[in-house]
């Protein structure tokens, strides 16, 4: 009995000594580090928003701020992690100790010393904390130049105060990208340099090449130096021989203002690739009818446009994990302050990391959640999600961020949780002409992705997204009901059922 009473003390005693230097570690390490973050993150703030408001044009200047503001995005991406662990440990705290007291009840028990141990030391979130800490430290402490340099950038039109309404008239994390085109745009040939020039940009599918183009074909400055604005798509250059080069295309601009001037911009925006003798009928044909100082941008998905420039490469990628967060967090919550939503945060942080970087899947799903403001919901869309991409893996064999990525049809839910129906998107496309929604579909997004669909065997379309931003894109679903049966699903029902055994 004796014994026993003794274990029991010592185990008691063990327990608090582990209890107290785990809330001495927490009061003196997580808040102080936590809190100094906070305060570093506001200066970085207040740094990239100020020149967010300069018309910035010296390259290293540019180079400095992308660290920065990569810096700031990284920073606030690791607290919130950082406050979403502790918030997670914190609900389920009563459940570990509960499980914590089933361990062996001897106060000498290895597995007791080494857990003693892990309190004591720093977990990997908060090394992870003290290590952003000081790259951000770092890099404000670098910045110093760059704020004095600041003050002799012009500054354009004023801003709306909160950064959620400035995304929606401004493009996010993209000016390094801007200026690199408007460097081009604006800068005048070098002498014996053979023209028209040409800035190749290359990126993957809707990661924003056509909006990058858009905005800078809508700046003053440069609709003010060309005299036109032609843009080309891959219809407007089936014609071989490129005769009638001059007839097609869509005029974006007309000045004429620019005097003796009659230098014209051209835009070709492809989706396949071009071989090189179409390449070179198309710039000779472009060389008949434009005068010296005319420019040309080519986009397109495949790399192999690089070696037509005359000018380096832009590309364009996906946002980094940490700006991606950045833009849905500040999306989503809007102007109220996630802090005061933990929950919320952690669910919203949870749909970011499935929709893997996708623009469009981020202001489809930001502007869902925003409007339905609670946790019920939330989690139903993160199921919902999470549902699609293990769908469409057992049905593929391959992981899909999201519908509008998939270039085979997307079986997006059940119907009416039927297991053998699935609401399919069998075909998506853009347009920039207004959406006639008489034409398109009585469902909005929400009951597209949540309600009751019954139109079997009957295709109908839904937009799922407008553009905020021009060239203010109609992003449209053509959709129908598949049965399991319907031989249009045999394959892919094939394909499920051997990946299944």
């Amino acid at each position: 009995m004796e014994n026993i009473f003794c274990a029991i003390v010592s185990d008691l005693a063990s327990r608090s000594i582990s209890f107290l230097i785990n809330k001495c570690s927490e009061k003196r390490h997580q808040p102080a580090a936590e809190k100094r973050l906070q305060r570093l993150l506001l200066r970085a703030r207040i740094i990239v928003e100020e020149a967010d408001e300069r018309l910035i044009t010296k390259h290293a200047m540019l180079q400095q701020l992308s660290i920065l503001r990569k810096e700031m995005y990284r920073g606030y991406y690791t607290l919130d992690r950082f406050r979403r662990h502790g918030h997670e440990e914190g609900s389920t705290k009563d459940h570990k100790v509960s499980d914590d007291s089933f361990a062996a009840s001897s106060s000498f028990n290895p597995a007791k010393r080494i857990r003693f141990c892990r309190v004591s030391g720093q977990s990997s979130e908060e090394q992870l904390l003290l290590q952003v800490l000081g790259c951000l430290g770092v890099t404000i402490e670098d910045s110093r130049e760059l704020v004095m340099l600041l003050s002799s950038c012009p500054r354009l039109c004023h801003q709306p105060y909160s950064m959620h309404l400035l995304l929606d008239i401004a493009l996010f994390n993209r000016q390094t990208e801007m200026e690199h085109i408007m460097s081009f745009l604006l800068k005048d040939d070098t002498p014996g340099a053979e023209s028209p020039a040409v800035l190749p940009i290359v990126g993957p599918c809707k990661v924003g090449k056509s909006t990058l183009i858009e905005h800078a074909c809508r700046h003053e400055r440069v609709r003010n130096r060309f005299r036109q604005i032609v843009s080309f798509s891959e219809d407007d250059l089936q014609d071989a021989s490129m005769v009638t080069l001059r007839d097609c295309g869509v005029i974006k601009h007309q000045n004429h203002e620019t005097g003796g001037a009659e230098r014209v911009l051209i835009v070709i925006e492809l989706t396949r690739d071009i071989d090189e003798s179409a390449w070179s009928r198309l710039y000779s044909a472009s060389k008949s009818f434009v005068a010296n100082g005319s420019k040309i941008i080519v986009a397109s998905r495949s790399d192999k446009i690089a070696r037509f420039g005359s000018n380096q490469t832009l590309r364009v990628k996906y946002f980094t994990q940490e700006a991606y967060w950045y833009l849905f967090k500040v999306r989503t919550f809007g102007s109220v302050d996630a802090e005061e939503h933990p929950e919320l945060a952690s669910i919203a942080m949870d749909v970011a990391m499935e929709l893997n970087g996708c623009f469009m899947s981020a202001s489809v799903w930001t502007a869902l959640m925003k409007a339905n403001f609670n946790a019920e919901f939330w989690s139903m869309a993160l199921s919902s999600i999470r549902e699609y991409k293990h769908t469409n893996f057992l049905v593929y064999g391959v992981h899909r961020d999201y519908p509008w990525q998939a270039t085979e049809p997307a079986y997006v839910r059940r119907v009416n949780k039927n297991p053998s129906e699935y609401l399919v998107i069998s075909y998506e496309y853009q347009t920039c002409s207004p959406a006639r929604d008489a034409e398109v579909s009585e469902l909005n997004m929400q009951e597209f992705l949540f309600g009751s669909v019954v139109r079997q065997g009957k295709k109908f379309k839904v937009v799922a997204w407008r553009s905020h931003l021009p060239p203010h894109y109609n992003y449209i679903f053509t959709c129908e009901v598949w049965s399991i049966q319907s031989s249009g699903h045999r394959a892919a029902r094939k394909r499920s059922q051997k990946l299944c055994t």
